[in-house]
């Protein structure tokens, strides 16, 4: 059983077993995001890839102890870990995701940023990232904090999203910073004190129909449809398949991709990269 307040500094426990900060940061994430998202998670495409790819890398490079989902938003990745056994807490500095993580049932929830929660210094065991470094000005600095924040040989698993030529209004929406080249994310990882030990590219698909159906309606300055008000929000986090014969074939493509990395095999391609770090000794 995992007692928070033995690694942080700023960490209180509530009334109905929860942990929030005493101090609370700004973020780069909209207000209505999580609870957009939760209206969609568990019909996803999208999100049930993402976790499958997650959870086979998980499997191939196992954390050393209890895995930090930070900026964890709803707890759909945490759910899917603690389901298959893994100890999991979710940091979560959105309100709205904090008790959205709690309906799903994950045990272990704090209201925070990892800033505010005030970890001690190397007692983190394993970091998960999943799609909040491109949320982060600074990507270098808060990866270095990751790093600090890591036991030795702890380990960092994270997503993003890749390419800028990819760069759409649905990023400027999701409040994000950037997106990145396969190189300059190693690089930027590297870096901060992690050695890589696997990176590779997932929703090999997708690129070509976000070119079309996002960036170029971007780039010629037609307004998309998804609005940070409450009768738009769903537009930015919905990945439903209409058609039962482009589902069978997204099917196969996920299964190569889910394939491939059981396999340690490196795609150089996505319109998402998955990476495990481990900290240097």
């Amino acid at each position: 059983m995992i007692d928070l307040a033995q690694i942080s500094r700023n960490l209180e426990q509530t009334a109905e077993g929860s942990w929030r900060s005493k101090s609370h940061s700004a973020v780069s994430y909209p207000e209505w995001g999580n609870q957009a998202c939760f209206d969609v998670e568990d019909s996803s495409f999208w999100f049930r890839h993402r976790n499958a790819c997650i959870l086979e890398a998980v499997r191939q490079y196992p954390p050393p102890g209890a895995l930090f989902d930070i900026g964890g938003g709803n707890g759909f990745v945490a759910k899917a870990m603690q389901d298959a056994g893994l100890e999991v807490v979710l940091v979560e500095p959105g309100a709205a995701g904090a008790m959205n993580a709690r309906r799903r049932g994950i045990q272990h929830v704090a209201l925070a940023t990892l800033e505010d929660a005030g970890f001690i210094p190397g007692s983190l065991a394993a970091v998960g990232l999943f799609d909040v470094v491109e949320h982060i000005e600074d990507d270098h600095k808060f990866l270095k904090t990751i790093q600090t924040h890591l036991a030795s040989q702890g380990r960092v698993y994270l997503t993003v999203p890749a390419y800028q030529a990819l760069w759409s209004e649905a990023d400027v929406v999701a409040g994000h910073h950037r997106r990145y080249r396969r190189r300059t994310l190693r690089d930027l990882i590297e870096r901060a004190g992690l050695k890589v030990e696997f990176a590779t590219g997932f929703f090999q698909f997708l690129p070509p129909a976000i070119l079309a159906m996002r960036v170029l309606p971007y780039r010629l300055g037609w307004r998309a449809r998804h609005e940070s008000q409450d009768g738009d929000t769903k537009m930015a986090c919905q990945h439903k398949i209409k058609s039962g014969l482009m589902e069978k074939i997204l099917n196969r493509i996920q299964q190569r991709e889910l394939a491939g990395i059981r396999e340690r095999r490196e795609n150089k391609f996505g319109a998402s990269w998955l990476v495990v770090a481990q900290k240097r000794a």
